[in-house]
Protein backbone atom coordinates (compact mmCIF):
# COMPACT_ATOMS: atom_id res chain seq x y z
CA UNK A 1 0.00 0.00 0.00
CA UNK A 2 1.82 3.39 -1.12
CA UNK A 3 1.92 6.05 1.53
CA UNK A 4 -0.55 8.91 1.56
CA UNK A 5 -1.05 12.19 3.73
CA UNK A 6 -4.49 11.75 5.71
CA UNK A 7 -6.46 14.97 5.91
CA UNK A 8 -9.62 14.66 6.37
CA UNK A 9 -10.30 13.62 10.06
CA UNK A 10 -7.46 14.19 13.07
CA UNK A 11 -6.55 12.35 16.18
CA UNK A 12 -9.78 13.71 17.37
CA UNK A 13 -13.35 12.74 15.68
CA UNK A 14 -14.54 15.73 12.96
CA UNK A 15 -17.66 16.12 12.45
CA UNK A 16 -19.13 13.99 15.41
CA UNK A 17 -18.18 11.25 13.97
CA UNK A 18 -15.90 8.01 14.88
CA UNK A 19 -13.29 8.50 12.24
CA UNK A 20 -9.94 9.07 13.27
CA UNK A 21 -6.23 9.51 11.67
CA UNK A 22 -3.35 9.78 13.33
CA UNK A 23 -0.25 12.19 12.85
CA UNK A 24 1.56 12.59 9.66
CA UNK A 25 4.68 15.48 11.01
CA UNK A 26 6.80 12.71 10.51
CA UNK A 27 7.63 10.49 7.41
CA UNK A 28 7.16 7.12 7.06
CA UNK A 29 10.25 5.46 6.85
CA UNK A 30 10.80 4.12 3.03
CA UNK A 31 13.39 1.35 4.11
CA UNK A 32 14.02 -2.37 4.04
CA UNK A 33 14.90 -4.16 7.32
CA UNK A 34 18.54 -4.72 6.73
CA UNK A 35 19.08 -0.79 5.73
CA UNK A 36 17.00 -0.36 9.21
CA UNK A 37 19.13 -2.20 11.00
CA UNK A 38 22.61 -1.09 9.11
CA UNK A 39 21.66 2.83 10.62
CA UNK A 40 21.10 0.69 14.23
CA UNK A 41 24.05 -0.48 14.28
CA UNK A 42 25.91 2.99 12.92
CA UNK A 43 24.55 4.58 16.36
CA UNK A 44 24.35 1.63 18.42
CA UNK A 45 27.24 -0.71 17.79
CA UNK A 46 28.83 -1.09 21.12
CA UNK A 47 25.43 -1.41 22.81
CA UNK A 48 24.17 -4.31 24.14
CA UNK A 49 21.50 -5.53 21.41
CA UNK A 50 20.43 -8.87 22.66
CA UNK A 51 20.88 -11.08 26.18
CA UNK A 52 19.27 -14.41 26.13
CA UNK A 53 19.38 -15.54 30.23
CA UNK A 54 18.55 -19.10 28.93
CA UNK A 55 21.88 -19.71 27.03
CA UNK A 56 23.71 -17.13 27.96
CA UNK A 57 24.43 -15.37 24.82
CA UNK A 58 24.72 -11.37 25.01
CA UNK A 59 25.47 -9.63 21.80
CA UNK A 60 26.67 -6.00 21.23
CA UNK A 61 24.75 -4.39 18.33
CA UNK A 62 28.19 -4.77 16.18
CA UNK A 63 28.53 -8.66 16.84
CA UNK A 64 24.21 -9.12 16.80
CA UNK A 65 24.85 -7.68 12.78
CA UNK A 66 27.84 -9.93 11.95
CA UNK A 67 26.30 -12.47 12.80
CA UNK A 68 22.79 -12.36 10.97
CA UNK A 69 25.46 -11.42 8.25
CA UNK A 70 26.72 -14.77 9.00
CA UNK A 71 23.24 -16.90 8.81
CA UNK A 72 22.52 -15.13 5.72
CA UNK A 73 25.27 -16.27 3.41
CA UNK A 74 24.67 -19.93 5.10
CA UNK A 75 21.34 -20.02 3.44
CA UNK A 76 22.39 -18.20 0.57
CA UNK A 77 25.01 -21.48 0.32
CA UNK A 78 22.52 -24.12 0.77
CA UNK A 79 20.45 -22.62 -1.63
CA UNK A 80 17.73 -19.71 -0.44
CA UNK A 81 17.23 -17.07 -2.40
CA UNK A 82 15.24 -13.30 -2.57
CA UNK A 83 11.29 -14.54 -2.43
CA UNK A 84 11.44 -17.80 -0.94
CA UNK A 85 9.80 -19.02 1.85
CA UNK A 86 12.02 -20.06 5.12
CA UNK A 87 9.47 -21.22 8.24
CA UNK A 88 10.45 -21.20 11.72
CA UNK A 89 9.72 -23.69 14.26
CA UNK A 90 11.45 -22.50 17.62
CA UNK A 91 10.69 -21.23 21.11
CA UNK A 92 12.35 -17.95 21.54
CA UNK A 93 16.17 -18.78 21.24
CA UNK A 94 18.87 -16.91 20.20
CA UNK A 95 18.60 -18.70 16.53
CA UNK A 96 15.39 -16.89 15.67
CA UNK A 97 16.19 -13.45 16.74
CA UNK A 98 18.93 -13.95 13.73
CA UNK A 99 16.16 -16.16 11.22
CA UNK A 100 14.65 -13.21 11.66
CA UNK A 101 17.06 -11.08 10.33
CA UNK A 102 19.30 -12.86 8.35
CA UNK A 103 16.08 -13.75 6.18
CA UNK A 104 15.27 -10.36 5.33
CA UNK A 105 18.95 -9.80 4.56
CA UNK A 106 18.24 -11.84 1.67
CA UNK A 107 15.02 -10.96 0.79
CA UNK A 108 13.87 -14.08 1.75
CA UNK A 109 10.55 -14.57 3.33
CA UNK A 110 10.04 -15.85 6.94
CA UNK A 111 7.74 -17.90 7.88
CA UNK A 112 6.00 -17.91 11.81
CA UNK A 113 5.37 -21.52 13.08
CA UNK A 114 3.60 -21.40 16.11
CA UNK A 115 5.32 -23.35 18.78
CA UNK A 116 2.39 -25.29 19.62
CA UNK A 117 1.46 -26.47 16.53
CA UNK A 118 1.10 -30.08 15.99
CA UNK A 119 2.03 -32.39 12.77
CA UNK A 120 -1.43 -31.60 11.05
CA UNK A 121 -1.05 -27.71 11.23
CA UNK A 122 2.61 -28.31 10.37
CA UNK A 123 1.73 -29.86 7.41
CA UNK A 124 -0.99 -27.18 6.35
CA UNK A 125 1.27 -24.16 7.09
CA UNK A 126 4.25 -25.93 5.19
CA UNK A 127 2.59 -26.46 2.14
CA UNK A 128 0.18 -23.15 2.20
CA UNK A 129 3.40 -21.16 2.56
CA UNK A 130 5.56 -23.52 -0.10
CA UNK A 131 8.32 -23.10 2.41
CA UNK A 132 11.72 -24.52 1.08
CA UNK A 133 13.61 -24.71 4.05
CA UNK A 134 12.66 -25.02 7.03
CA UNK A 135 14.62 -24.17 10.59
CA UNK A 136 13.46 -26.08 13.67
CA UNK A 137 14.17 -27.02 17.51
CA UNK A 138 14.67 -30.61 17.60
CA UNK A 139 12.02 -30.11 20.51
CA UNK A 140 10.32 -27.88 22.89
CA UNK A 141 8.43 -28.86 26.57
CA UNK A 142 6.45 -31.96 25.28
CA UNK A 143 6.42 -30.88 21.80
CA UNK A 144 9.48 -33.77 19.79
CA UNK A 145 9.48 -31.11 16.87
CA UNK A 146 11.70 -33.96 14.97
CA UNK A 147 9.35 -36.57 15.53
CA UNK A 148 6.69 -35.02 14.60
CA UNK A 149 8.54 -33.74 10.90
CA UNK A 150 9.50 -37.33 10.26
CA UNK A 151 6.37 -38.47 10.85
CA UNK A 152 5.31 -36.06 7.69
CA UNK A 153 8.52 -36.88 6.00
CA UNK A 154 10.14 -39.90 6.56
CA UNK A 155 11.82 -39.50 3.07
CA UNK A 156 14.34 -37.14 6.06
CA UNK A 157 15.81 -40.94 7.15
CA UNK A 158 17.20 -41.21 3.93
CA UNK A 159 18.04 -38.48 1.95
CA UNK A 160 20.98 -36.57 2.13
CA UNK A 161 21.19 -33.42 4.36
CA UNK A 162 19.36 -30.32 2.54
CA UNK A 163 18.36 -32.80 -0.48
CA UNK A 164 14.72 -33.89 1.14
CA UNK A 165 12.13 -35.13 -1.37
CA UNK A 166 8.81 -35.63 0.29
CA UNK A 167 5.88 -36.61 -1.05
CA UNK A 168 3.53 -34.87 2.07
CA UNK A 169 5.66 -31.95 2.28
CA UNK A 170 6.67 -31.40 -1.81
CA UNK A 171 8.20 -27.76 -1.40
CA UNK A 172 10.35 -28.45 1.44
CA UNK A 173 13.87 -29.15 0.17
CA UNK A 174 15.99 -28.37 3.49
CA UNK A 175 16.08 -28.76 6.96
CA UNK A 176 18.14 -26.82 9.64
CA UNK A 177 18.11 -28.11 13.13
CA UNK A 178 19.15 -26.02 15.84
CA UNK A 179 22.11 -27.77 18.45
CA UNK A 180 25.60 -29.49 16.76
CA UNK A 181 23.99 -32.84 16.60
CA UNK A 182 21.26 -33.11 13.78
CA UNK A 183 19.22 -35.52 13.28
CA UNK A 184 19.77 -37.85 9.64
CA UNK A 185 18.68 -36.05 6.29
CA UNK A 186 19.27 -32.74 8.41
CA UNK A 187 21.74 -29.64 8.30
CA UNK A 188 22.84 -28.42 11.42
CA UNK A 189 22.20 -24.90 12.53
CA UNK A 190 26.27 -24.36 13.40
CA UNK A 191 27.21 -26.00 10.11
CA UNK A 192 24.68 -23.63 8.10
CA UNK A 193 26.21 -20.44 9.44
CA UNK A 194 30.02 -22.01 9.51
CA UNK A 195 28.80 -22.02 5.54
CA UNK A 196 28.76 -18.14 5.57
CA UNK A 197 32.15 -17.66 4.28
CA UNK A 198 33.62 -14.10 3.28
CA UNK A 199 32.60 -14.78 -0.86
CA UNK A 200 29.44 -15.31 0.29
CA UNK A 201 29.10 -12.36 2.95
CA UNK A 202 30.54 -10.09 0.11
CA UNK A 203 27.33 -9.98 -2.11
CA UNK A 204 24.57 -9.29 0.58
CA UNK A 205 24.74 -5.72 0.57
CA UNK A 206 24.68 -6.45 -3.34
CA UNK A 207 21.11 -7.76 -2.67
CA UNK A 208 20.04 -5.73 0.09
CA UNK A 209 19.88 -3.08 -2.84
CA UNK A 210 17.76 -4.72 -5.02
CA UNK A 211 15.04 -5.39 -2.13
CA UNK A 212 12.10 -3.02 -2.18
CA UNK A 213 10.12 -1.73 1.01
CA UNK A 214 6.66 -3.09 -0.03
CA UNK A 215 8.11 -6.68 -0.79
CA UNK A 216 6.50 -9.05 1.62
CA UNK A 217 9.18 -10.17 4.28
CA UNK A 218 7.05 -12.48 6.66
CA UNK A 219 3.94 -14.39 6.84
CA UNK A 220 1.94 -15.13 9.86
CA UNK A 221 -0.60 -17.36 10.56
CA UNK A 222 -3.88 -16.31 12.64
CA UNK A 223 -5.02 -18.88 15.30
CA UNK A 224 -7.61 -20.38 12.88
CA UNK A 225 -10.14 -21.13 15.51
CA UNK A 226 -12.94 -20.67 12.92
CA UNK A 227 -11.26 -22.86 9.79
CA UNK A 228 -8.04 -22.83 8.49
CA UNK A 229 -5.10 -20.70 9.77
CA UNK A 230 -4.75 -17.92 7.37
CA UNK A 231 -1.41 -16.46 6.16
CA UNK A 232 -1.41 -12.54 7.12
CA UNK A 233 1.82 -11.47 4.71
CA UNK A 234 3.59 -8.51 5.86
CA UNK A 235 6.21 -6.21 4.71
CA UNK A 236 9.57 -4.79 5.64
CA UNK A 237 7.51 -1.05 5.53
CA UNK A 238 4.82 -2.33 7.55
CA UNK A 239 6.40 -3.52 10.49
CA UNK A 240 9.56 -1.07 10.92
CA UNK A 241 7.18 1.78 10.85
CA UNK A 242 5.17 -0.24 13.40
CA UNK A 243 7.84 -0.80 15.76
CA UNK A 244 9.18 2.35 15.23
CA UNK A 245 6.11 3.66 16.14
CA UNK A 246 5.45 1.86 19.67
CA UNK A 247 8.69 2.48 20.21
CA UNK A 248 8.04 5.97 20.07
CA UNK A 249 5.06 5.88 22.26
CA UNK A 250 7.10 4.47 25.06
CA UNK A 251 9.95 6.96 24.55
CA UNK A 252 12.15 3.78 24.34
CA UNK A 253 15.86 5.08 24.74
CA UNK A 254 19.59 3.57 23.44
CA UNK A 255 20.37 1.54 26.03
CA UNK A 256 17.28 0.68 28.11
CA UNK A 257 16.65 -3.09 28.37
CA UNK A 258 13.21 -4.15 26.87
CA UNK A 259 12.23 -7.46 28.67
CA UNK A 260 10.38 -9.41 26.33
CA UNK A 261 8.95 -12.66 27.57
CA UNK A 262 6.10 -12.79 24.47
CA UNK A 263 6.59 -15.44 22.00
CA UNK A 264 8.70 -14.43 18.67
CA UNK A 265 6.47 -16.35 16.27
CA UNK A 266 3.84 -13.68 17.17
CA UNK A 267 3.87 -10.12 16.33
CA UNK A 268 4.09 -9.17 20.02
CA UNK A 269 7.53 -10.88 20.05
CA UNK A 270 9.20 -9.86 16.49
CA UNK A 271 7.81 -6.34 15.50
CA UNK A 272 6.86 -4.70 19.30
CA UNK A 273 9.38 -6.80 20.84
CA UNK A 274 12.78 -6.99 18.85
CA UNK A 275 12.23 -4.35 16.00
CA UNK A 276 10.67 -1.93 18.84
CA UNK A 277 14.22 -2.36 20.84
CA UNK A 278 16.43 -1.82 18.03
CA UNK A 279 14.71 1.23 16.59
CA UNK A 280 15.90 2.90 19.57
CA UNK A 281 19.10 1.00 20.64
CA UNK A 282 17.67 -0.54 23.30
CA UNK A 283 18.65 -3.81 24.25
CA UNK A 284 16.43 -7.32 23.75
CA UNK A 285 16.33 -8.90 26.81
CA UNK A 286 14.97 -12.65 26.30
CA UNK A 287 14.00 -14.26 30.30
CA UNK A 288 13.60 -18.02 28.45
CA UNK A 289 12.38 -20.21 26.02
CA UNK A 290 8.51 -19.34 26.67
CA UNK A 291 7.17 -17.33 30.00
CA UNK A 292 7.82 -17.97 33.18
CA UNK A 293 6.85 -15.31 35.57
CA UNK A 294 9.67 -16.10 38.18
CA UNK A 295 12.04 -16.06 34.87
CA UNK A 296 10.88 -12.79 33.69
CA UNK A 297 11.13 -10.73 37.11
CA UNK A 298 14.38 -12.12 37.62
CA UNK A 299 15.15 -10.76 34.55
CA UNK A 300 14.12 -7.36 34.80
CA UNK A 301 15.94 -7.29 37.69
CA UNK A 302 18.90 -9.13 37.29
CA UNK A 303 19.64 -6.71 33.99
CA UNK A 304 17.73 -3.39 34.93
CA UNK A 305 14.85 -3.57 32.50
CA UNK A 306 13.16 -0.21 31.63
CA UNK A 307 10.08 -2.08 29.88
CA UNK A 308 8.77 -5.26 29.75
CA UNK A 309 5.87 -6.60 27.61
CA UNK A 310 3.15 -9.03 28.24
CA UNK A 311 -0.16 -10.03 28.02
CA UNK A 312 -2.97 -9.20 31.23
CA UNK A 313 -2.50 -12.97 32.14
CA UNK A 314 1.33 -13.02 32.16
CA UNK A 315 1.13 -9.30 34.51
CA UNK A 316 -1.53 -11.23 36.66
CA UNK A 317 0.99 -14.36 36.66
CA UNK A 318 3.86 -12.23 37.89
CA UNK A 319 2.12 -10.48 40.78
CA UNK A 320 0.99 -13.19 42.12
CA UNK A 321 3.62 -15.27 42.11
CA UNK A 322 4.77 -15.90 45.44
CA UNK A 323 8.40 -14.92 45.16
CA UNK A 324 7.54 -11.16 43.81
CA UNK A 325 8.33 -9.21 46.58
CA UNK A 326 12.55 -10.97 46.06
CA UNK A 327 12.72 -9.02 43.18
CA UNK A 328 13.61 -5.52 42.65
CA UNK A 329 11.53 -3.36 40.04
CA UNK A 330 12.58 -0.05 40.24
CA UNK A 331 13.87 0.15 37.05
CA UNK A 332 10.85 -0.65 35.65
CA UNK A 333 8.77 2.70 34.00
CA UNK A 334 6.92 1.07 30.52
CA UNK A 335 6.23 -1.26 28.46
CA UNK A 336 3.07 -3.06 26.37
CA UNK A 337 -0.03 -4.87 27.29
CA UNK A 338 -2.12 -6.00 24.73
CA UNK A 339 -3.21 -9.37 23.43
CA UNK A 340 -6.38 -9.28 25.14
CA UNK A 341 -8.93 -6.73 27.28
CA UNK A 342 -6.85 -5.16 30.15
CA UNK A 343 -9.24 -5.17 33.40
CA UNK A 344 -8.64 -2.03 35.10
CA UNK A 345 -7.78 -3.43 38.83
CA UNK A 346 -4.74 -5.13 37.04
CA UNK A 347 -3.83 -2.47 35.16
CA UNK A 348 -3.28 -0.27 38.29
CA UNK A 349 -1.25 -2.90 40.24
CA UNK A 350 1.22 -2.96 37.23
CA UNK A 351 1.45 0.83 37.56
CA UNK A 352 1.41 0.75 41.49
CA UNK A 353 3.30 -2.56 42.13
CA UNK A 354 5.30 -3.26 39.05
CA UNK A 355 6.56 0.75 38.90
CA UNK A 356 5.68 0.44 35.14
CA UNK A 357 3.35 3.82 35.54
CA UNK A 358 4.06 4.67 32.23
CA UNK A 359 2.72 1.13 30.95
CA UNK A 360 1.02 1.85 27.43
CA UNK A 361 -1.97 -0.41 26.55
CA UNK A 362 -1.81 -1.31 22.59
CA UNK A 363 -4.17 -2.33 20.67
CA UNK A 364 -4.31 -4.29 17.14
CA UNK A 365 -4.09 -7.49 15.09
CA UNK A 366 -1.31 -9.54 12.86
CA UNK A 367 -2.77 -7.71 10.00
CA UNK A 368 -2.01 -4.40 10.85
CA UNK A 369 1.23 -5.32 11.50
CA UNK A 370 0.21 -5.10 14.27
CA UNK A 371 -0.78 -1.81 16.38
CA UNK A 372 -3.01 0.80 15.71
CA UNK A 373 -3.73 2.08 18.94
CA UNK A 374 -1.54 2.84 21.71
CA UNK A 375 -1.53 4.69 24.94
CA UNK A 376 0.58 7.57 25.80
CA UNK A 377 2.93 7.09 28.50
CA UNK A 378 1.50 10.49 30.21
CA UNK A 379 -2.15 10.10 29.21
CA UNK A 380 -4.35 10.58 32.52
CA UNK A 381 -4.59 7.23 34.34
CA UNK A 382 -8.04 7.14 33.91
CA UNK A 383 -7.65 7.31 30.25
CA UNK A 384 -4.93 4.17 29.97
CA UNK A 385 -6.82 1.59 32.38
CA UNK A 386 -9.85 2.06 30.26
CA UNK A 387 -9.21 2.34 26.58
CA UNK A 388 -6.55 1.28 24.44
CA UNK A 389 -5.26 4.90 23.44
CA UNK A 390 -5.54 6.87 20.31
CA UNK A 391 -4.79 6.31 16.65
CA UNK A 392 -0.72 5.68 15.62
CA UNK A 393 0.87 7.92 13.38
CA UNK A 394 -0.15 7.63 9.38
CA UNK A 395 -3.04 5.14 10.47
CA UNK A 396 -6.73 5.61 9.88
CA UNK A 397 -9.60 3.95 11.64
CA UNK A 398 -13.54 4.55 11.76
CA UNK A 399 -16.30 2.74 13.58
CA UNK A 400 -19.22 1.19 11.50
CA UNK A 401 -22.57 0.14 11.32
CA UNK A 402 -23.57 -2.80 10.11
CA UNK A 403 -24.03 -1.39 6.53
CA UNK A 404 -20.92 0.00 6.74
CA UNK A 405 -21.93 3.42 7.58
CA UNK A 406 -19.47 5.59 10.14
CA UNK A 407 -21.55 6.02 13.54
CA UNK A 408 -21.99 9.05 15.85
CA UNK A 409 -19.00 9.39 18.06
CA UNK A 410 -19.35 6.96 21.34
CA UNK A 411 -21.68 4.04 19.30
CA UNK A 412 -20.96 0.96 19.22
CA UNK A 413 -19.78 -0.54 15.62
CA UNK A 414 -16.99 -2.87 14.15
CA UNK A 415 -13.41 -1.10 13.64
CA UNK A 416 -11.89 -0.62 10.62
CA UNK A 417 -8.12 0.34 9.76
CA UNK A 418 -6.09 1.29 6.56
CA UNK A 419 -2.72 2.71 5.97
CA UNK A 420 0.59 1.66 5.69
CA UNK A 421 -0.26 -1.10 8.45
CA UNK A 422 -2.47 -3.08 6.48
CA UNK A 423 -0.97 -6.26 5.78
CA UNK A 424 -0.66 -6.99 1.93
CA UNK A 425 -3.16 -10.37 2.05
CA UNK A 426 -3.62 -13.86 2.85
CA UNK A 427 -0.94 -15.69 1.24
CA UNK A 428 -2.19 -17.42 -1.79
CA UNK A 429 -5.73 -17.03 -0.60
CA UNK A 430 -7.65 -14.07 -2.57
CA UNK A 431 -10.83 -14.75 -1.29
CA UNK A 432 -10.28 -14.45 2.46
CA UNK A 433 -8.08 -11.11 1.51
CA UNK A 434 -11.35 -9.91 -0.34
CA UNK A 435 -13.54 -10.95 2.42
CA UNK A 436 -11.23 -8.91 5.13
CA UNK A 437 -9.75 -5.71 3.08
CA UNK A 438 -12.60 -3.27 1.47
CA UNK A 439 -12.04 -0.43 -0.63
CA UNK A 440 -8.41 -0.38 1.39
CA UNK A 441 -10.17 -1.13 4.87
CA UNK A 442 -9.39 -4.11 7.07
CA UNK A 443 -12.32 -5.22 9.19
CA UNK A 444 -11.21 -6.21 12.30
CA UNK A 445 -13.93 -7.91 13.37
CA UNK A 446 -13.58 -5.82 16.59
CA UNK A 447 -16.52 -4.19 18.54
CA UNK A 448 -15.26 -0.77 19.74
CA UNK A 449 -16.47 3.02 20.37
CA UNK A 450 -14.42 6.13 19.92
CA UNK A 451 -14.86 9.24 22.26
CA UNK A 452 -14.73 12.66 21.64
CA UNK A 453 -11.23 12.90 22.20
CA UNK A 454 -10.40 10.08 19.83
CA UNK A 455 -9.43 7.36 22.42
CA UNK A 456 -10.76 3.64 21.90
CA UNK A 457 -12.52 1.23 24.02
CA UNK A 458 -12.66 -2.27 22.58
CA UNK A 459 -15.73 -3.90 23.66
CA UNK A 460 -15.86 -7.74 22.18
CA UNK A 461 -15.52 -9.45 18.94
CA UNK A 462 -18.21 -9.38 16.49
CA UNK A 463 -18.01 -13.43 16.46
CA UNK A 464 -18.05 -13.11 20.57
CA UNK A 465 -21.32 -11.22 20.78
CA UNK A 466 -23.87 -13.21 22.10
CA UNK A 467 -27.72 -13.11 22.08
CA UNK A 468 -29.77 -14.32 25.06
CA UNK A 469 -33.53 -13.73 24.63
CA UNK A 470 -32.95 -10.83 21.83
CA UNK A 471 -30.86 -9.04 24.52
CA UNK A 472 -27.20 -8.26 22.55
CA UNK A 473 -24.56 -9.61 25.30
CA UNK A 474 -20.71 -8.68 25.24
CA UNK A 475 -18.55 -10.93 26.87
CA UNK A 476 -15.83 -8.57 27.57
CA UNK A 477 -18.32 -6.08 29.62
CA UNK A 478 -18.96 -8.60 32.06
CA UNK A 479 -15.38 -10.11 31.99
CA UNK A 480 -14.83 -6.81 33.35
CA UNK A 481 -17.27 -6.15 36.07
CA UNK A 482 -16.56 -10.09 36.85
CA UNK A 483 -11.98 -8.83 37.74
CA UNK A 484 -13.65 -6.05 39.91
CA UNK A 485 -14.35 -8.64 42.52
CA UNK A 486 -11.38 -8.96 44.83
CA UNK A 487 -11.45 -12.43 45.26
CA UNK A 488 -11.45 -13.03 41.32
CA UNK A 489 -7.97 -13.00 39.52
CA UNK A 490 -9.49 -14.01 36.18
CA UNK A 491 -12.82 -14.38 34.43
CA UNK A 492 -13.64 -15.47 30.45
CA UNK A 493 -17.16 -15.15 29.21
CA UNK A 494 -18.74 -17.24 26.56
CA UNK A 495 -22.06 -18.24 25.09
CA UNK A 496 -23.51 -21.33 25.79
CA UNK A 497 -27.02 -23.26 23.36
CA UNK A 498 -30.11 -22.71 25.33
CA UNK A 499 -33.52 -24.09 24.27
CA UNK A 500 -35.27 -21.21 25.71
CA UNK A 501 -33.18 -17.99 25.33
CA UNK A 502 -30.87 -18.88 22.12
CA UNK A 503 -28.12 -18.25 24.06
CA UNK A 504 -27.27 -18.43 27.59
CA UNK A 505 -23.92 -16.80 29.83
CA UNK A 506 -21.51 -18.62 31.21
CA UNK A 507 -18.53 -17.72 33.33
CA UNK A 508 -15.19 -19.89 33.83
CA UNK A 509 -13.42 -18.13 36.79
CA UNK A 510 -10.07 -17.95 38.68
CA UNK A 511 -10.04 -16.57 42.19
CA UNK A 512 -6.58 -15.47 44.12
CA UNK A 513 -5.20 -17.65 46.10
CA UNK A 514 -6.66 -18.48 49.38
CA UNK A 515 -10.22 -17.07 48.19
CA UNK A 516 -13.27 -18.98 48.08
CA UNK A 517 -16.49 -18.64 46.34
CA UNK A 518 -19.75 -20.39 45.85
CA UNK A 519 -21.48 -20.28 42.50
CA UNK A 520 -24.50 -18.85 44.02
CA UNK A 521 -23.07 -16.40 45.92
CA UNK A 522 -21.43 -14.82 43.21
CA UNK A 523 -24.64 -14.79 40.96
CA UNK A 524 -26.16 -13.23 44.15
CA UNK A 525 -23.18 -10.25 43.53
CA UNK A 526 -23.50 -10.00 40.50
CA UNK A 527 -27.39 -9.16 41.22
CA UNK A 528 -28.54 -5.55 40.78
CA UNK A 529 -24.80 -4.66 39.78
CA UNK A 530 -25.75 -5.70 36.21
CA UNK A 531 -28.87 -6.84 34.21
CA UNK A 532 -30.03 -9.42 34.85
CA UNK A 533 -30.00 -11.44 31.26
CA UNK A 534 -25.66 -10.69 31.83
CA UNK A 535 -25.59 -12.29 34.99
CA UNK A 536 -23.63 -16.20 34.48
CA UNK A 537 -26.15 -18.76 34.51
CA UNK A 538 -23.20 -21.75 34.25
CA UNK A 539 -20.12 -20.70 36.74
CA UNK A 540 -16.99 -22.85 36.57
CA UNK A 541 -14.17 -22.13 39.29
CA UNK A 542 -11.22 -23.09 37.40
CA UNK A 543 -6.93 -23.45 38.43
CA UNK A 544 -6.19 -22.53 34.87
CA UNK A 545 -7.59 -21.37 31.25
CA UNK A 546 -7.09 -23.01 27.79
CA UNK A 547 -4.43 -20.54 26.39
CA UNK A 548 -2.94 -20.11 22.72
CA UNK A 549 0.71 -19.62 23.11
CA UNK A 550 0.51 -16.22 22.94
CA UNK A 551 -1.45 -16.15 26.33
CA UNK A 552 -5.28 -15.80 24.96
CA UNK A 553 -7.74 -17.55 26.53
CA UNK A 554 -9.03 -20.09 24.31
CA UNK A 555 -13.18 -19.87 24.44
CA UNK A 556 -13.88 -22.38 22.14
CA UNK A 557 -12.05 -25.03 24.21
CA UNK A 558 -14.31 -23.90 27.18
CA UNK A 559 -17.69 -23.52 25.42
CA UNK A 560 -17.17 -27.29 23.38
CA UNK A 561 -15.93 -28.48 26.83
CA UNK A 562 -19.32 -27.11 28.62
CA UNK A 563 -21.52 -28.20 25.97
CA UNK A 564 -19.85 -31.92 26.45
CA UNK A 565 -20.72 -31.60 30.42
CA UNK A 566 -23.99 -30.51 30.42
CA UNK A 567 -25.29 -32.38 27.55
CA UNK A 568 -26.47 -29.36 25.72
CA UNK A 569 -26.91 -29.32 21.98
CA UNK A 570 -24.83 -27.11 19.99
Amino acid sequence: MSARVISRPGIRPANGLSHVAGATDRPLIEATIPAFLSEVVRRNASRTAAVFRQTGDRWTYAEFARLVDRLAAGLLAIGVYKGDRVGIWSPNRPEWLLAQFATARIGAILVNINPAYRSSELEYALNKAGVSCLIVAPQFKSSNYMAMLAELAPELDTCPPGRLRAARLPRLGSVVQLGPEPRAGALSFDAVMAKGGPALRARLDAIGASLDPDDAINIQFTSGTTGAPKGATLSHRNIVNNAISTARAMRLRPGEGLCIPVPFYHCFGMVLGNLAACAYGAAMVIPGEAFDARDTLAAIDAEGCAAVHGVPTMFQAMLDHPEFDRFDLRSLRTGIMAGAPCPEPLMRRVMQRMNCRQITIGYGMTETSPISFQSAVDDPVERRVSTVGRIQPHAECKVVDGKGRTLPVGQKGELLTRGYLVMKGYWDDPQRTAEAIRSGWMHTGDLATIDTEGYCRITGRLKDMLIRGGENVYPAEIEEFLVGHPDISQAQVFGLPDPKYGEEVAAWVILRPGAQMAEDGLRDWCRGKIAHYKVPRYIRFVTEMPMTVTGKPQKFVMRDQMIEELGLSS
